[in-house]
């Protein structure tokens, strides 16, 4: 299996077509889907019908230079969440989304910045990304410290799309952040200012 990315503690890699538990799994979690869906879980036959089938192509679509990617325990091996860097369907390639989705027994760990601060350094070093950006709803806190701490900036106040209007806090919407090449490259190589 190719590595996408490497961390000091976690391998990112494709997913692979058996893979669809793994996904079920992660959202059957409704501590997990909480600002996602309300604490829903995502229907097994949605994965393995419509969400794994698109991941998959995306990785085609983008030649493997995008895509969403399962994030696993260097050491163990064991499978904590995903992370995707990825353009918007029929967007522009130097426009890319930084996402993730982990294990609550991957919180607290540091996992998300320590990947999502390599994500920016693949995207601005290696893809000829010219932005970032990443979306939150209001109250998911976590997600906000994350981008937050990699230099993401708020640049829009995000209304709740329909489908997430049941989801605790949806009155309050979300924020859009953003990090261009330029921003990234003000903090100097060792991610300093």
């Amino acid at each position: 299996m190719s590595t996408y990315l490497a961390t000091d503690r976690l391998t990112l890699r494709p997913f692979t077509a058996d893979e669809a538990d793994l996904l079920i799994e992660l959202d059957s979690d409704p501590a997990v889907m909480r600002f996602l869906s309300g604490g829903e879980p995502t229907a097994p036959e949605l994965v393995r019908e419509s969400h794994l089938p698109s991941i998959l192509a995306g990785y085609e679509r983008w030649g493997g230079r995008f895509g969403l990617f399962a994030a696993k325990e260097t050491d163990s091996g064991k499978f904590v969440g995903w992370f995707c860097l990825r353009p918007e369907r029929d967007g522009p390639l130097d426009e890319v989304e930084l996402g993730y989705r982990l294990r609550q027994e991957a919180w607290g760990k540091g996992y998300a910045t320590e990947v999502a601060a390599a994500l920016l350094a693949k995207a601005f070093s290696e893809l000829d990304v010219r932005m970032v950006w990443g979306a939150t709803m209001a109250r998911n806190l976590a997600s906000q410290n994350v981008m937050e701490k990699v230099d993401m900036i708020v640049t829009e106040n995000l209304a709740t799309p329909e489908d997430m209007l049941a989801v605790e806090g949806s009155e309050l919407g979300g924020f859009r952040y953003e990090i261009t090449q330029e921003q990234w490259a003000a903090r100097g190589q060792d991610g300093s200012r």
